[in-house]
C-alpha cells in the first residue's frame, strides 16, 4: 500500500487544519484524487457524508447529498489537492492510452501514458516498475482485473504482467492504441493496432520471468501469407458421385470455403464427365 512521505504527512497536516477535517480523512482524499489522476476521486469516509464522486470543474456527489455546505467544503480540499498533485513533477499521468472490457459488466479502464514517476509526496511503490528495467520508461502503462500492461513504443515492446509472471512481447510494426479482456482471463487479451484488433498470443513472446525465450518471428500483418487455397473433392466418372461431389462443392461455396468462380469451373469440369 502506497504511503505518504515526511513531506507529504506535512501537506495533509495543513490541509487538515485549514479546511477541517481530519488526516485521516484527507489522507484518504489525497490518494483518492491520485488514484483519478488529479482530475477525479471516488471516495468513502464518515466526514465526507459516505460515499461519494468528485469531478475537476465543480461536479460532486456526497452520500449527503442535501448539505451544501459540505459540498462546498469537500470540493475546496479535492480542487487543492488536485492543484497540489499537479505541481509535482512526474506523478500524474498524461497522453492517451485506452484499456478496456468489451463483454462483461462494461468496465472501463483509462490509462494515461507517460510519467509515472516518483513523487516526494508518496513513498514509491516497488510494484510501481514491475517490468524489466532494461526496456526503460513505459509510453503507457494499464491495469484491468489481475493483468497489467506496460508498452515501450520505441523498443517495441510490450510487458504483460499475468499470475505473478511477466511476459514480454515484441510489438513488430503495431502502434498499440488500447487493450481489451474479452472475457477477464489472459487467454483473452487483444488490442488495437492501425491493422484493426489483434490477439495477443500472435505477438512472438520475448521472454518469461527475465528468461529468454527462443521463438519464431511471426510476420506483421501486413505481410502476412496468403491462405492456402481449400482443397477440392475429388470425384470419379460414376454419375452418382459425380453429382454428390457437385453437391459438396455448393456446400464449401455457400460456407465460403471456395469462391463462387471456383465452384462454377470445377462444377463444368465435373459435368463434362458425364
Amino acid at each position: 500500500m502506497q504511503q505518504l512521505t515526511p513531506q507529504g504527512q506535512a501537506i495533509v497536516n495543513d490541509l487538515a487544519a485549514r479546511h477541517g477535517f481530519s488526516t485521516d480523512a484527507v489522507t484518504h482524499m489525497m490518494f483518492a484524487v491520485l488514484n483519478g489522476n488529479g482530475s477525479q476521486a471516488q471516495f468513502s469516509h464518515g466526514e465526507f457524508g459516505g460515499s461519494g464522486q468528485w469531478m475537476l470543474g465543480g461536479m460532486i456527489m456526497l452520500g449527503d447529498m442535501f448539505n451544501n455546505y459540505l459540498k462546498g467544503r469537500v470540493d475546496s480540499l479535492c480542487s487543492e489537492i488536485s492543484n497540489i498533485l499537479a505541481n509535482q513533477p512526474g506523478l500524474l499521468r498524461s497522453g492517451s492510452f485506452q484499456s478496456q472490457s468489451q463483454s462483461g459488466g462494461g468496465y472501463q479502464h483509462q490509462a494515461n501514458g507517460a510519467g509515472m514517476g516518483a513523487s516526494s509526496l508518496f513513498v514509491p511503490d516497488p510494484e510501481d516498475n514491475w517490468w524489466p528495467q532494461d526496456l526503460g520508461s513505459p509510453n503507457a502503462t494499464g491495469a484491468q482485473n489481475n493483468v497489467r500492461y506496460a508498452y515501450f513504443a520505441n523498443a517495441r515492446r510490450l510487458a504483460v504482467k499475468t499470475g505473478g509472471e511477466v511476459w514480454v512481447y515484441d510489438t513488430l510494426d503495431h502502434n498499440i492504441g488500447g487493450f481489451s479482456q474479452q472475457q477477464g482471463y489472459g487467454s483473452d487479451i487483444v488490442f488495437g493496432s492501425q491493422y484493426g484488433t489483434v490477439i495477443l498470443s500472435s505477438l512472438p513472446l520475448v521472454s518469461r520471468n527475465g528468461q529468454h525465450v527462443n521463438q519464431p518471428v511471426s510476420p506483421p500483418p501486413s505481410a502476412a501469407p496468403a491462405p492456402a487455397a481449400a482443397p477440392m473433392p475429388a470425384a470419379s466418372g460414376n454419375s452418382d458421385d459425380i453429382f454428390a461431389t457437385i453437391e459438396r462443392l455448393a456446400d464449401l461455396q455457400s460456407k465460403g470455403v471456395i469462391s463462387a468462380e471456383e465452384f462454377a469451373t470445377k462444377k463444368s469440369e465435373l459435368l463434362s464427365r458425364l
